[in-house]
């Protein structure tokens, strides 16, 4: 059941994409984030009021917070800033490394799980199709992946330690407050928080539904191992790049679907299999 939920939580990571796409036409990309994470802090703090749940404070539960709120912040702020400087299909793919990341950190490396990474590789290069020259953009999102792999290690550590509602609250609450800054250093203007349809979707996908998506992860990490988690979540550019193609009409040709295809029995073999 927790790894059906990842794999389901996993859709809505890859609906985030276009969502994000096409909001990004509107408001910059970090001010963006900025009300993505203050629509989800709400709403989840609306939820301990409601349900009455008891917000922890004490120090280990705001040290976990702290440290994977650190990973989160980097992978999200590397991600954004290094996508100015190289294509969407190479940080797609070099962001998608943290599946090799995660249990080489770890050092759980069985025969089932290099098998099904080595798949899930060879799946995202086909889907991504991302060129071979590096650039400093290539870096920040390597750099992003490696924080991505350290969020996902913490969170398998410290939910299964601390009230994990709490450290999910927190989290919310530190990424909001790390990016107030954001409209002020990109300049944005007052039409860029106009709510038009595109963001209010946009908004919706990414700061409701995401933020459920981020729930049941906090959730499920508690029972799945941390490189099966990594594994599931490679299956995000396949959604990504299936919604990009029915919603926003990209192109999705044989070599993309075949590497798709490549991704998902990846994660059968790796996650479900054995």
């Amino acid at each position: 059941m927790p790894r059906l939920a990842l794999l389901l939580t996993t859709v809505i990571w890859g609906a985030t994409f276009p969502a994000t796409k096409a909001a990004l036409e509107q408001i910059p990309p970090l001010s963006f984030l900025l009300l993505r994470f203050l629509i989800g802090t709400l709403l989840v703090l609306l939820w301990f009021v409601i349900c009455r749940h008891r917000l922890h404070h004490d120090r280990a539960v705001l040290e976990a917070s702290a440290l994977t709120t650190v990973f989160l912040f980097l992978g999200y702020l590397l991600q954004t800033v290094g996508l100015r400087q190289t294509s969407a299909s190479n940080s797609a793919f070099l962001t998608a490394l943290y599946v090799i990341f995660v249990p080489m950190i770890l050092m759980r490396i069985d025969r089932r799980v290099v098998s099904a990474t080595a798949i899930a590789m060879v799946g995202l290069w086909l889907l991504v199709k991302p060129d071979t020259s590096m650039n400093l953009g290539d870096l920040m999102t390597l750099g992003c992946a490696v924080a991505f792999a350290g969020h996902i290690i913490c969170l398998e550590r410290f939910a299964r330690k601390v009230d994990a509602p709490s450290l999910f609250v927190w989290q919310m609450v530190a990424m909001t407050v790390l990016f107030l800054p954001a409209p002020w250093w990109e300049e944005a203007t007052r039409s860029a928080f106009s709510p038009t349809a595109v963001l209010l979707v946009a908004l919706g996908v990414t700061g409701v539904f995401a933020t459920l998506a981020f729930a049941v992860q906090i959730w499920a990490q508690r029972l799945v191992p941390a490189q099966q988690v990594a594994l599931l979540f490679a299956s995000e550019p396949a959604y990504a790049a299936w919604l990009s193609w029915y919603f926003l009409g990209e192109t999705l040709d044989m070599q993309g679907w075949i590497g798709s295809a490549l991704i998902l029995l990846a994660v059968m073999i790796g996650a479900f299999g054995g």
